[in-house]
């Protein structure tokens, strides 16, 4: 699964940097595609920014695969994300702009809570079960997450006509999960937990909600025209386009939620014979603690 794979690859990073100069370079770091990464990131130009943002280059470039047909860019660009609002302590938006961390919804009950509601995945058992991301125990993390898929996936969407068609990819998977949770939360504080959905309600936490998933919502939509970029997607996107956490989020968002409805449309077979071109690169993450 996607959220493993990068796991495994965040543990090899680290393994590189433990190993004695004398081990020399590894076969990854030998053909040095990282000039050609960037060089296509450029055609992402949100995804760009966010390398032109981070201060610590060489943590961006570590993510970069040179065995993967779009280098592992969207991983990058999320991954760091992570490292840029810890270190400014605020939201880097897609398509500009920044949203300083509401922290007093740490104070809110823990994600974890709404792990039931799901079917068992890695996303699940990442960003929702005690011992993954601290998104399980802390609704801010949860923020973080849907914000960082919200770049993820709006990075492969610019990327998606650069190499070879004809696989399934699971691109809108991370953001269509991180929205579920989202989506779930809100309903679940309005249902049981008063305090958390009094919170929810303060206008700094319902601008930062509004604003995380309104971005989320346009680079969802603008995915949906691209057949094959999701293969947990459907089923997740379904469950926060219910009547309950509908209505649960319009109440904080001031207006009625967008169901990506074309998303789940079947591509008809012209679309999947003149397909668009599709990253390989996996799309789960890992939050660095």
């Amino acid at each position: 699964m996607a959220i493993m794979r990068r796991l495994l690859r965040s543990i090899f990073l680290a393994a590189l940097v433990c190993l004695p100069a004398a081990a020399g370079p590894h076969p990854l770091q030998a053909a040095d595609c990282r000039p050609a990464a960037l060089e296509r990131l450029r055609a992402a130009p949100e995804g760009f920014s966010i390398y032109q943002a981070i201060k610590d280059k060489k943590f961006f470039l570590g993510w970069i695969s040179c065995n993967e047909a779009q280098f592992g860019l969207p991983t990058a660009v999320h991954e760091s994300l992570h490292y840029i609002t810890a270190e400014t302590d605020a939201f880097p938006l897609v398509h500009g702009g920044q949203l300083k961390r509401p922290h007093q919804v740490s104070g809110f009950f823990a994600p974890s809570l709404i792990a039931p509601k799901f079917a068992a995945s890695d996303f699940v058992t990442t960003y929702l079960r005690p011992g993954g991301a601290s998104s399980s125990g802390d609704f801010l993390y949860l923020l973080d997450e849907l914000n960082a898929y919200t770049h993820d996936l709006n990075t492969a969407v610019n990327l998606a006509r650069a190499v070879e068609p004809g696989d399934q990819v699971d691109h809108r998977d991370g953001l269509a999960a991180l929205m579920a949770f989202v989506a779930l939360y809100v309903e679940r504080a309005e249902q049981g937990e008063p305090a958390t959905w009094s919170g929810l309600r303060e206008p700094a936490v319902a601008r930062a909600v509004s604003e995380l998933w309104g971005r989320a919502e346009k680079v969802m939509a603008s995915s949906c025209g691209i057949p094959d970029f999701g293969t947990e997607d459907k089923p997740l996107i379904r469950q926060f386009c219910k009547p309950g956490p509908q209505a649960s989020l319009q109440k904080i968002l001031g207006r009625a939620p967008v169901c990506p409805t074309a998303c789940l449309d079947p591509a008809p077979v012209a679309a999947r014979q003149n397909r668009p071109l599709v990253d390989m690169t996996p799309t789960g993450s890992v939050r660095r603690n």
